[in-house]
């Protein structure tokens, strides 16, 4: 009988070198990037055909448990878990929480751990690089997924390899972990064909796991094994507990336990992987026309080359220009030398310092609910589009500070104003006055896209008195 597989999907970074499309509310792994589909769910599409698979477990940012809900949701694929970190701290204490819950119900279960935001371009051989990886596992190691190295990279970790395990084919025994190095000692890597790229994704036995992060941190075992005691049940998710989940280290699971255990073991594997770290990784990866441009969007280049140019809301035009990235959004532009773009983070910290939140939201927000977008602002008005999904609805809510008018463009809403309800379908208009309780919801079976207008002394999302919400947000 096989044992069950659990692939489990960490999804809690940020991405901010991918910025003006990867932001906090919207990181990249929840954005497509390298396809019609997101990175997440990519990453959920990838281990489909695996011998013995189970329901996935993800282990998610709070902030963004509705959306990986609905990406899940998309794909038509249960999870066993969506586990919420109220705080980050890194991957040793997300998969250790990981590996508690799964132990509860299976005390056998294996665990592939997968970052939510790589490509890996060749999935037979990574299905091949799984099974290699699972009968090491099976006989007691903590394995991961070494990725054989394709130039002199600066800017991954690397793992040098050791004797093949006894008895199971193409998978190494780790003889050391080894952080980022420059370029000489890069290129001396290479050359010596015993070091691979350390990739983050592993397979191991929960149980073992958890054994050897008993022995080498059990500080963070404990934080964590009280997070998952006192954690509560809200709607689909399990919310970890606050406090004992911020008392654990930050941690990544190599410095926790992967560079201590003599469990490590490494399967050397050619997968076609990249973990998108920066604008010019999708160039490198993506399709390139005549010229080596890589395109998305309507754009029009002339007498340029080996440039990335990805246009969200508008034409962008390229002339005379090259080796360049340039990324449109509706409410930014990112223009950069294609060999500075891992220095976009610089960019976010000087947006963060300034204290504006272009690195936080984009114009369109997304919620459970549907989304709204920002069309104009000025002094004491905004202008709001509106879309609510089919039988959602807002909280029950009220403003201290602004009044606002609503006119429906498609579809029917059914609204609350203080003692009334009453339905509203296109073309139609109500005007919710300021201190007034109120709900928006949409009763039919299409999308209801209406216009908010707003007026008042302040127009903040936080002047918000939710007194009734389905989704349970405070």
């Amino acid at each position: 009988m096989n044992q069950a597989l659990y692939p489990v999907i960490l999804s809690g970074g940020s991405g901010t070198r991918l910025w003006p499309l990867s932001r906090a509310a919207l990181p990249k792994q929840l954005l497509p990037l390298a396809s019609d589909r997101t990175m997440f769910q990519e990453t959920l599409l990838r281990v489909k055909g695996l011998d013995g698979l189970a329901n996935p477990l993800v282990i998610c940012n709070d902030d963004h448990r509705f959306m990986i809900a609905e990406q899940l949701r998309e794909l038509e694929v249960s999870p066993s878990a969506i586990m919420l970190e109220p705080v980050g701290r890194n991957t040793a204490p997300a998969v250790a929480v990981a590996a508690l819950r799964l132990m509860k119900a299976d005390p056998d279960a294996l665990m592939l751990v997968l970052p939510a935001d790589h490509l890996i371009g060749d999935v037979r051989e990574f299905h091949a690089a799984v099974t290699r990886a699972e009968a090491a596992a099976k006989a007691g190691h903590l394995t991961t997924f070494g990725i054989v190295a394709q130039s002199p990279e600066t800017g991954y970790g690397y793992i040098r390899k050791s004797v093949e395990l006894p008895g199971i084919q193409g998978v190494n025994a780790v003889a050391a972990f080894v952080e980022k190095p420059d370029r000489h000692t890069a290129q001396a890597y290479l050359d010596s064909g015993d070091y691979l790229w350390n990739s983050g994704m592993f397979l191991f036995r929960a149980s073992v796991f958890i054994d050897e992060l008993r022995q080498f941190r059990p500080d963070i075992l404990s934080a964590c094994e009280a997070s998952l005691e006192k954690a509560v049940s809200d709607l689909d998710f399990i919310r970890l507990d606050r406090h004992a989940f911020s008392e654990c280290p930050v941690e990544s699971i190599d410095y926790a336990v992967m560079e201590k255990t003599g469990k490590a073991a490494v399967v050397p594997a050619d997968i076609g992987w990249n973990d998108i770290g920066a604008w010019s990784a999708l160039w490198e990866v993506g399709a390139k026309d005549q010229d080596g441009n890589v395109l998305r969007g309507d754009i029009l280049t002339e007498a340029s080359s080996g440039n990335f140019i990805r246009a969200e809301s508008r034409l962008v035009a390229a002339l005379g220009v090259d080796n360049l990235v340039i990324v449109e959004t509706p409410d930014a532009v990112l223009v950069a030398s294609r060999g500075r773009v891992q220095d976009v983070k610089k960019l976010v910290d000087k947006l963060k310092a300034n204290k504006r939140d272009e690195h936080v939201f984009h114009r369109r927000v997304y919620r459970p609910w549907g989304w709204y977008e920002g069309i104009d602002a000025g002094e004491r008005f905004q202008v709001k589009r509106i879309m609510v999904k089919p039988g959602e609805k807002l909280s029950l809510q009220m403003h201290h500070h602004r009044a606002e008018h609503w006119i429906i463009v498609t579809g029917t809403a059914r609204i609350t104003r203080d003692d009334e309800t009453f339905l509203l379908t296109e073309n139609q208009s109500t005007y919710i006055p300021l201190g007034s309780r109120h709900r928006l919801e949409n009763p039919g079976k299409f999308p209801l896209h209406m216009v908010e207008v707003q007026s008042g002394g302040y127009l903040g999302e936080d002047d918000i008195v939710r007194f009734e919400d389905v989704y349970k947000r405070t």
